[in-house]
This record gives C-alpha cells, structure tokens and sequence, in this order.
C-alpha cells in the first residue's frame, strides 16, 4: 500500500496511471502476480519496445518492481506488482503539522503470549526450535524479522520525543501482517485485534496466509511453503476516529491519548480466544516480505492549545 499525504509529491504516480496501456498492465499483474514482459507485449498486442517504456515509468513510482529471470531462452524480466491499495489523504490539516516517526524492530517487543503453531527468525536463521513458545523470550530474538502464531499476542513499547508545550494530533502505525496457517493458505481468515496503552482500537479481518510468490525481500533460503508475504497495513487514529487504510474501524479518536503527550505508548496485535476468525498473525519485517520496512510509527503533533 501506498500512503499519499500530499497531492505535490504524488503527481509522477498520477502520471504513471494516466495511461490506458499502464493501467491493463497492473490488471494483468493483480491476476497472474508476475509476469515477464514479453509475456505482457504479447497479450497486449504491443511491441516490445513500447511496453519496456510503460514498466520503466509503473517501476521508477514503485508501483511494480522487476527481476531478471534467466531461466529459458535470452535473459528475460520478471513484472511483480509490489501495492495491493493506494490510501490518498486530501485534508491539509493533516499534512501542516509536525511530525517525530520511529521505527520498531519485529522482535522488539516488550510483552508476549504466544501459542503454537508459531516461531521467529532472522533474516538469516531460525531462531530455536519451531512450536516452542520458550523461544520468544530467546536474546536473539531482538534480531528476529519475521514472527508469527496462532493465537495470543505481542506488544510493542512505542518511544515518544515529541517536544515540550506541544500535543498529539494524529498517530499513524503500518506494519506488513498476514495470517498464520499450518503451512500457507491464501484463503485462512484472522481477526487481528489492535490496542494502545490498554484501550482497543479495532480489528481487521486478514484473509490467508500467502505463499503463491516468494515475497520480494524474503530471504532465498526461506522455505517455500512457508509465509511468504503479507498485506500493508496502515492503522491511522485521529480526531475522527480510527482507521485502517482510510475505512473506520472505530470510534477512538485521538482524545482518548491526550494523556499520553509525553508518554511511551504500548502498541498490541493480537488474536484473541474468542475470535470469530482465529486464524494466527504473522509480522514481517524489511527482510521479509514484499515491503522493506519494520513497523513504522508516525505521531503527529501541533503546539497545545
């Protein structure tokens, strides 16, 4: 997903999608996922020259990212789609504020409750033993980049370095989440629960557990049937209420944390007992996954009033 928050700094991707030709590419790539170019030229009914022009313009925005693929004859390249939404926020008051970001590593949390089937990794070994909840608790696991269990949950302690006299306006938190199933299923729906500091904010139904694709950043020695990629997610609480990508999720707006202006927040996912849809989670991190990024923090703020 692609999050715009300002209407001048997305006018390359407006272009990029103001193309007929362009557009039939991404519908060709959210049907088959990847596809070499001669593959695309050839169900368009375009040369190959031209549509080596249409990809370079979608991937210079990062609307798809390409790969080369040696397999066959000649040296061809791979087309992935890399956003599965683009969020676009038109409220200036929005934008027209300070703001202190951070960064959460995926093992960094700072309380958990995990129940099998589940376990962590780095981006280059497991950690431990796969099923063993005992491995949460493992030193190594500050280093882990991916995680993922049935049931339970993890929570997260959210820095705050905003300065003095100023106060919290809007709090954005995105993170790259699927399910967790005994193997991979794309079809394998989780009720995933979102809270801060003790205060729930909603939940957001994932629908399976990907593996059709290696995720464009999960490691090559990572197993083929396991989770590969998940679904970015951008959780945004404001003064209207809580939303994820810009569908409301509920009624807490950001006056349930004016408390908090100079505070840490505790920031949980978790599935719960009573879930209509237990169906595990899984968090990647920048080595994981279709997106190079860990869980990323963004709190607004403006001068108190």
């Amino acid at each position: 997903m692609q999050h715009i928050t300002s209407l001048d700094s997305a006018v390359e991707l407006f272009k990029a999608l103001g193309s007929d030709v362009r557009i039939d590419i991404i519908k060709l790539l959210l049907k088959n996922k990847h596809m070499n170019m001669n593959e695309i030229a050839k169900e368009l009914q375009i040369t190959n020259g031209a549509i080596t022009s249409h990809i370079k313009k979608l991937e210079s925005c990062g609307v798809i990212t390409t790969s080369n693929d040696s397999r066959g004859h000649g040296n061809q390249k791979i087309c992935t789609l890399t956003m599965d939404k683009i969020l676009i926020e038109l409220d200036s008051e929005a934008v027209d504020q300070n703001v202190y970001t951070t960064s959460l590593k995926v093992g960094h949390y700072s309380d958990y409750k995990v129940y099998p089937t589940c376990g962590l990794s780095t981006s280059t070994a497991l950690i431990g033993e796969v099923d063993d909840t005992r491995y949460f608790a493992h030193p190594d696991r500050y280093n882990a980049d991916i995680l993922w269990f049935t049931r339970g949950f993890v929570e997260y302690e959210i820095p705050n370095f905003i300065p003095s006299l100023q106060e919290i306006t809007q709090i954005m938190i995105s993170a790259e989440l699927s399910s967790e199933a005994p193997g991979i299923n794309s079809n394998w729906p989780s009720d995933i629960t979102f809270s801060l500091n003790g205060i729930e904010l909603g939940t957001w139904t994932s629908p399976g557990d990907f593996g059709d694709v290696r995720g464009i950043f999960t490691p090559d020695w990572w197993f083929p049937n396991w989770n590969q990629y998940g679904l970015l997610k951008l959780l945004v609480i404001n003064k209207s209420g809580t939303y994820i990508d810009g569908l409301k999720i509920s009624d807490v707006d950001i006056e349930h944390f004016k408390g908090s202006n100079h505070s840490k927040f505790t920031f949980r996912m978790e599935i719960k007992d009573d879930a209509a849809h237990i169906g595990g989670l899984t968090i990647f991190g920048k080595t994981f996954g279709n997106y190079a990024q860990d869980i990323k923090v963004s709190i607004s703020y403006s001068p108190e009033k």
